[in-house]
């Protein structure tokens, strides 16, 4: 039936022949043949190490840095010179790093020293505001009457400007340090609250009602089933804070002197040393990527994998 419908009607009454059969049943076997050739042939690996991952991973940034370096020297071009260039500033990035923590008195000291006293400014404001925000937010996501209470407070103090609570630091603490961790305090503290808060009232309400059931006190709710659930949240608001800390703590020494990398830079423009203030924009973000990735690292290691995913 085959040949009858790709032969000629006239030739479908002639006797069948050999010569039809054979052609009809030996055409599977040149693609049998290819089949079994290209089966036998043996799998080529690749030789070498991988490299594709440069293409995704490190090109992309490299790209942004030689853009940026590029608009940098356009500008630099641009201004007769008044923006240094990229490689100046690098020569004395390099002369500046050859000694970050020389000493030649209070108002004379390495970059190093100056970092670190921002960063310890830092650690202070940030872990009052710790120890005050996050059980303040536990308090307000647990009980309705205290967020209604509250609620009003924060979403009026919260917009402030970070610097518009600096005088009165000055005014209560009658010094530029306690001011300054002061004004990262009240700064600070915002996100740890309102992130805290949303976690407690995030809780499945099945979670609540079995502690009911079970007669659990609110010591072992807190902590066998809030904070278990609301560490996530916690930890984006201590990395939100974090991160705002370091932004508020540059200003806030800009205002009121001493040893930090906000009065360095003040400092340098007094000088009219552009390059060194180039140098400490770099290094003010180069301090706060860290504290970010460090912080992102730790909110992940206690993450649940579904909120990961």
């Amino acid at each position: 039936m085959v040949s009858a419908v790709f032969h000629n009607p006239l030739s479908a009454a002639e006797p069948a022949s050999a010569k039809p059969d054979f052609v009809a049943s030996s055409s599977p076997r040149p693609q049998r043949r290819r089949l079994e050739q290209s089966a036998a042939l043996p799998i080529v690996h690749k030789v070498g190490p991988d490299v594709s991952w440069l293409w995704s991973a490190v090109l992309p940034p490299l790209l942004g840095l030689g853009l940026l370096a590029l608009a940098w020297q356009l500008v630099s071009m641009g201004t007769a010179a008044a923006i240094p260039t990229p490689k100046d500033t690098l020569l004395q990035a390099i002369a500046l790093f050859s000694d970050p923590f020389y000493n030649k008195g209070p108002n004379d000291q390495g970059i190093g020293w100056n970092v670190l006293s921002s960063l310890k400014r830092v650690a202070m404001g940030f872990g009052l505001a710790a120890l005050v925000g996050i059980p303040v937010g536990f308090a307000i996501g647990r009980f309705a009457f205290l967020s209604r209470m509250f609620n009003p407070l924060i979403s009026l103090l919260r917009p402030v400007s970070p610097l518009a609570w600096l005088p009165i630091g000055l005014l209560v603490f009658k010094g530029a340090n306690p001011a300054a961790i002061w004004t990262i305090f009240i700064c600070s503290i915002w996100p740890m609250i309102i992130n805290t808060a949303v976690g407690v009232q995030r809780v499945p309400q099945d979670y609540m009602n079995v502690a009911r059931a079970l007669n659990l006190s609110e010591w072992k709710i807190l902590t066998k089933i809030l904070f278990p659930a609301v560490l996530p949240y916690m930890l984006t608001g201590v990395r939100l804070a974090v991160g705002t800390a370091w932004l508020v703590i540059v200003a806030a020494e800009m205002l009121t002197g001493g040893v930090g990398i906000g009065f360095w830079v003040w400092d340098e423009w007094n000088n009219l040393n552009v390059k060194n203030i180039i140098i400490a924009i770099f290094v003010i973000g180069l301090v706060g990527l860290i504290l970010e990735y460090i912080l992102i690292k730790i909110a992940t290691a206690f993450t649940f994998e579904e909120v990961k995913n």
